[in-house]
């Protein structure tokens, strides 16, 4: 496999809010281990999977724990928002590794290259879709929203190809 080694890119750092991580447990089985492989110890993915009674590794690039050369010994399930600028790198490598995933992504062109198409095409996949956009904090100190809509891209993880869910409220984070 090619290595890929990414760099840090502060546009790409997005923080997921808590509401928009509660829709993909209901599909997890309990007491699962799960990689967050795009996340620090702050992280809430980390802290509400661990919250839920998930065994959590995490890792991140700023630790040296670069995703296309690392993996843990044992997980079951592969969750995270990823840097969306390296989302087509980041599906090739999940689907290659053919364990269950969800990656909280951009909709908007996801289909638009052809390497995605036949990543597509030739993988088990499912897509979970919000009933609202989610609003992420952009920086640790700035607290401001970014414009487009996000869905769970998943595989072996949803029972339909599309799972329509509700967003909780945004209160909750």
């Amino acid at each position: 496999m090619v290595t890929h080694q990414y760099s840090f890119k502060k546009q790409d750092e997005c923080y997921t809010k808590v509401y928009a991580i509660y829709p993909i447990l209901k599909y997890l089985k309990p007491n699962s281990t799960i990689w967050c492989p795009f996340d620090l110890v702050e992280s809430n993915y980390v802290k509400v999977l661990q919250l839920e009674g998930f065994k959590v590794i995490h890792s991140h690039i700023t630790e040296g724990l670069d995703f296309f050369d690392y993996e843990p010994e044992h997980y079951d399930y592969i969750i995270s928002n990823p840097p969306y600028s390296l989302k087509e790198p980041i599906l090739d490598r999940l689907f290659s590794l053919k364990k269950p995933f969800a990656m909280l992504i951009n909709e908007a062109g996801l289909f638009d290259s052809k390497k995605r198409y036949e990543l597509f095409k030739n993988n088990p996949f499912e897509l979970m879709i919000f009933d609202k956009r989610i609003d992420y904090i952009r920086s640790l100190e700035e607290k401001s929203g970014v414009p487009f809509k996000s869905i769970y891209c998943c595989s072996r993880i949803l029972p339909e190809k599309i799972i329509f869910e509700e967003l909780g409220e945004k209160t909750r984070c």
